[in-house]
């Protein structure tokens, strides 16, 4: 019933196609761009509930404060302490190489506003763990949701790096002002 529900929604009445043609192996890393407003997150929900993928996410903390920390949690929220540095790459990567099976979205851009250094994160902890990066943007211009490439970390980060932010650059954010691939 949700899945049909969120079918209705996404598709039928706010008008947004899917082309997703990479597997989603046991385990994988959603790098998901761009992140330029809150809507991302209730698209990107709508689409998993539609499509049938459960992922967890990563957010920053303060979103888990008060009555949406566990609604945050149970849909499978992460916490996110920006101010601090913590071993969390380390610790998601052992996490996965653990797990039977492991899905991890994360937007490289790691906030809404304007960022043209992307975020790493991701990538490590898909290099870390040997899992495949599977690239997913998010086009509000064509209403697209799509998926057409996965991404090996190989270790030459300033190479890797390079193809993922290619792949993004002719998507279009809600906020389009707010979303570059930085310097490639």
């Amino acid at each position: 019933m949700w899945k049909s529900f969120c079918r209705w929604l996404l598709y039928r009445r706010m008008g947004w196609t899917a082309d997703v043609t990479e597997a989603h192996p046991a385990k994988f890393i959603i790098c998901l761009a761009p992140h330029t407003s809150n809507w991302d997150f209730i698209i990107g929900r709508l689409f998993a509930g539609a499509e049938g993928i459960t992922s967890n996410f990563l957010m920053k903390r303060e979103w888990f404060r008060g009555p949406l920390g566990p609604f945050f949690r149970r849909m499978g929220g992460i916490p996110v302490w920006r101010s601090k540095h913590t071993s969390m790459t380390d610790n998601l990567a052992e996490t996965a190489r653990a797990s039977e099976t492991f899905h991890l979205c994360i937007t490289p851009e790691g906030t809404r506003s304007l960022n043209p250094e992307w975020k790493k994160g991701f990538y490590y902890i898909a290099l870390k763990s040997g899992m495949p990066i599977l690239l997913y943007g998010v086009d509000y211009k064509r209403r697209l949701i799509q998926c057409t490439r996965t991404v090996i970390p190989t270790g030459d980060i300033d190479s890797d790096m390079r193809e993922i932010k290619l792949y993004f650059k002719d998507f279009t954010g809600r906020n389009p002002e707010k979303f570059t691939i930085g310097e490639v």
